[in-house]
């Protein structure tokens, strides 16, 4: 009887090597190692000092032989199954894994990459994962001898391949509704990995899934973000920018728009590390920065306004106080003169400002002196004016009326006024805006001889324009003034 401690393919091998060595093979289906075929020889002995899990299954009883290996793998069935029938092995997975075992028999591989069983290999049910290839073995014949299967169990990668896939899904559904646009990039060449839908719809929801971003984004390379994306992925700094001004493209063939961003350019790192991709996120604040310039222009227009109608309210003051003859008169004039101001800031204060019209200021400024509405004959067609020249026409128009209440068409019962205006070409091509006052039916007029604050206010022009020009008439039937004046510095809101 031959000594199978010393059959040197049957040396070493661990623990499984001891157990070979130990077994009584002359009981055993395959019989004394040293009769054994050469094929399952070399297999034997290639397995035993294989630190991969190896498996052979051998003869027309499917004999189990393993390594340490593989013995692992086998929980506490290990080492009853060592030298005995496969199906005693796997009975309780037996239906999954009979098909491929009867397959190899035949002479047909099996491959499989981390195959999911439930088994009770040590007592309890588990899950548990494997890699394997069941590869027939043939004799010089042909014939299949047996089943040759080197094997890795998987199960703790599988756990965290799974683990690592349910948190990534969880990260890209809180990616998905956070706030603002969110994009994953990888690589040096910043390659998109993911793009939320704010992302896309910012981007003109375009194709940029896989795509680095000079590729996908190519209006941004000239604006400077690509090296801002370089020197992040380079020293590992996150970059914050506030109210950035980027011109980005609906569709490849669109017109850049301008946008304004506050964004977050930040490191991501992997287990070592190394930098491997940058997270982004954006908010899109174009409409709170246009509110901002647009509160800043109305604050400044504001302050200028104040400023003007201080002045012009000062220059009222110092020439009614020049002229009057008492203070009785001087704070009625002031008042009236203050009043036509103040209602023409009723009108411009409104909301309407850039769309008020020289009838509203006309009607404003002759309330004062046309309790019937007969005294007046106006008209005109729907002619904007601007903030500072309508404030300058209705102190102008006070003017006016209260002179002619004095001493022209509204000073007896039956003289009436007519306020015409509209516009007209100047011999220079440019448009003008044109208003006429005219009175008739009163006493004769006569040119005075000495002129007060109300017709140097009126000399004055309207405040505003470019050029404007005033011509005073004194005829004797009654007194005309003619207002002409630059159409777009008239109408300009600034």
């Amino acid at each position: 009887m031959t000594d199978t401690r010393k059959e040197p393919f049957l040396q070493g091998g661990g623990e499984c090597g001891a157990l070979l060595r130990g077994l009584d093979w002359a009981r055993n289906p395959l019989g004394p190692p040293s009769d054994w075929p050469e094929e399952l020889a070399v297999l034997v002995g290639m397995a035993l000092v294989s630190a991969q899990p190896m498996l052979i299954v051998w003869g027309p009883q499917q004999i189990t032989l393993y390594n340490d290996g593989y013995a692992a793998m086998c929980g506490q069935r290990h080492p009853a199954a060592l030298g005995r029938p496969f199906r005693d092995l796997w009975f309780d997975i037996w239906d999954r894994v009979e098909p491929m075992i009867t397959a190899a028999y035949e002479g047909t591989s099996t491959s499989m990459e981390d195959i999911a069983f439930t088994m009770y290999r040590n007592g309890y049910p588990e899950k548990a994962n494997f890699a394997f290839s069941y590869t027939p073995v043939r004799d010089r014949s042909g014939a299949v001898l047996g089943m040759f299967c080197p094997c890795t169990e998987t199960t703790r990668a599988v756990a965290l391949r799974d683990a690592q896939r349910v948190e990534r899904s969880g990260f890209l559904q809180i990616f998905e509704v956070a706030l603002g646009a969110v994009a994953l990039l990888s690589g040096p060449d910043h390659i998109f990995r993911f793009a939320n839908s704010d992302y896309l719809r910012l981007v003109g929801h375009r194709d940029v899934i896989g795509k680095p971003v000079r590729l996908a984004l190519p209006e941004v390379v000239d604006q400077g973000f690509i090296d801002i994306l370089d020197r992040v992925y380079q020293t590992g700094e996150s970059h914050v920018g506030r109210h950035i001004p980027v011109a980005l493209q609906s569709h490849p063939e669109a017109t850049p728009r301008q946008h304004f961003l506050d964004f977050l350019y930040h490191p991501i790192r992997d287990d070592s590390e190394s930098i491997n991709g940058i997270f982004v996120q954006a908010i899109d604040v174009t409409d709170r920065v246009d509110e901002d310039q647009r509160r800043q222009m109305l604050l400044g227009e504001l302050s200028h306004r104040m400023k003007n109608q201080l002045a012009m309210i000062q220059a009222i003051v110092n020439q009614t106080l020049r002229s009057a003859d008492d203070l009785v008169s001087a704070t009625k004039a002031l008042g009236d003169r203050i009043r036509v101001l103040s209602g023409a800031h009723d009108i411009l204060i409104e909301g309407r400002a850039s769309s008020t019209t020289v009838q509203e200021i006309v009607g404003k400024a002759l309330a004062l002196h046309d309790h019937d509405g007969t005294r007046f004959r106006v008209e005109g067609p729907a002619l904007a004016i601007g903030p500072r020249p309508a404030l300058s026409l209705s102190l102008i128009l006070h003017e006016l009326s209260t002179n002619a209440a004095k001493y022209g068409a509204l000073s007896g019962d039956t003289g009436t006024v007519r306020i015409r205006w509209g516009t007209d070409r100047s011999p220079r091509g440019a448009d003008r805006f044109v208003l006429t006052w005219t009175e008739e039916g009163g006493p004769p007029v006569c040119q005075p001889e000495t002129f007060g604050s109300g017709s140097r206010l009126i000399g004055a022009g309207l405040s505003g324009t470019v050029d404007c020009d005033v011509t005073t008439d004194y005829a004797p039937d009654g007194l005309r003034c003619e207002i002409s004046a630059d159409l777009l510095s008239f109408q300009s809101a600034h």
